[in-house]
């Protein structure tokens, strides 16, 4: 059973500024950490996260299996386990802080203000209740309609959401829909109450490319529509390529680039951003061609290496790596963050801090630790 981790008890009535009166972003995350404790020891699954996202925004957080985005994601939604949990840090959602909320007051905010598409909807959805009543219950909970009205609003929902016959589909069990019509109704429940910030994890997991598209596109229409914010959790950088406005990379529990989607693209810094683009297949690439993967496996987060954590995958490694643990800090715009000893400049390692001076890489395609000299 998933409980928020806050302490029990009763609270009042919370009030929501209007979206369009807000000068502050939406929403603030300032140094987040979510930690589990196992039998083997302490997994540091979020590790000092701090972002922001606007109204009408959507910021992609991207990374491979392991990373850290559905827990971060959780985090921020405060659906974590009621024991063995640590967390710190500040969730603050127009206003008010969530990491302070005692359970009565996370419900009114859960649907109403900030909702979750999940990752898997056949485990999301409570497989013996039909569809209708999933949709309903939230409809009846925060906006007060009656049974009629909360049914004939929820049938108008899945009709929005591309459900063909939605007067006998509202009487399915999840277990008789497909893949993608479970997704899509997870997506109705999601935005039943119309909430200003979606969180979407992996919310394309295991349908079909064409299917793929049109759940992105169905979410796109409404954020449109409803003038809704969205994280889009996803470990495929080419599905935020076009969707979002901002993206966030993580590994290892950490934030190790963030800036404009555009800027990301052209001006790459992280090698493990590098890594990510260059395993996406293209269509160009003739057939046959082998898919590039990134050598090695993410860290164990109970025992993470010293220094940079990405240090033992990446094929531009230092001793100043190994040694010592990068910042983030900007590249040439306030709003470009990386975390790079060494980053990248028009995809080439620079020499020592950054320097803009090239790393010479040996014939296997490593780099050794000599730079090469400045052109006179």
């Amino acid at each position: 059973m998933i409980r928020p981790t806050a302490g029990r008890g009763n609270a009042g009535t919370l009030h929501f500024p209007d979206v369009s009166d807000l000068a502050d972003p939406l929403l603030e995350v300032e140094d987040l950490v979510t930690s589990f404790r196992t039998t083997r020891g302490t997994v540091h699954a979020v590790d000092r996260v701090s972002l922001t996202v606007n109204r009408g925004q959507t910021l992609g957080v991207v990374g491979e299996s392991g990373s850290g985005k559905t827990v971060l994601s959780r985090s921020i939604m405060g659906l974590l386990p009621a024991r063995d949990v640590l967390r710190s840090g500040t969730v603050r959602f127009a206003g008010h802080d969530l990491t302070a909320m005692e359970p009565a007051q996370l419900r009114q905010v859960w649907g109403a203000q900030l909702s979750m598409i999940f990752q898997d909807p056949m485990t999301a959805l409570n497989p013996v209740v039909r569809i209708g009543r999933q949709i309903t219950e939230s409809l009846r909970l925060h906006l007060k309609m009656d049974r009629k009205e909360a049914t004939a609003t929820a049938i108008e929902l899945l009709r929005s959401v591309g459900i063909p016959s939605p007067e006998q589909r509202i009487r399915s069990y999840p277990f008789q829909l497909s893949g993608g019509m479970r997704q899509r109704v997870m997506i109705a429940i999601a935005l039943a109450c119309a909430p200003r910030l979606v969180l979407a994890d992996e919310p394309t997991t295991g349908l079909d490319v064409t299917v793929q598209a049109q759940i992105l596109d169905l979410l796109a229409a409404m954020q449109q529509e409803r003038h809704m914010a969205v994280i889009l959790v996803t470990h495929d950088l080419g599905v935020v390529a076009k969707r979002a406005d901002d993206i966030a990379v993580m590994y290892a529990g950490r934030i190790v680039e963030r800036a404009p989607t555009r800027t990301l693209f052209a001006h790459t810094r992280m090698p493990y951003t590098r890594a990510l683009m260059d395993s996406i297949p293209r269509l160009s690439d003739p057939s046959g061609t082998r898919l590039r993967a990134i050598g090695g496996r993410p860290p164990d987060l109970i025992h993470p290496p010293t220094g940079c954590r990405f240090s033992p995958r990446c094929p531009y490694v230092q001793d100043k790596c190994r040694e010592a643990d990068p910042p983030l800090r900007t590249a040439g715009s306030p709003d470009h963050l990386f975390a790079c000893w060494f980053p990248l400049v028009d995809g080439v390692p620079s020499g020592p801090s950054g320097s803009g001076q090239p790393v010479t890489l040996t014939t296997n395609g490593a780099p050794n630790n000599a730079v090469e000299a400045p052109a006179s």
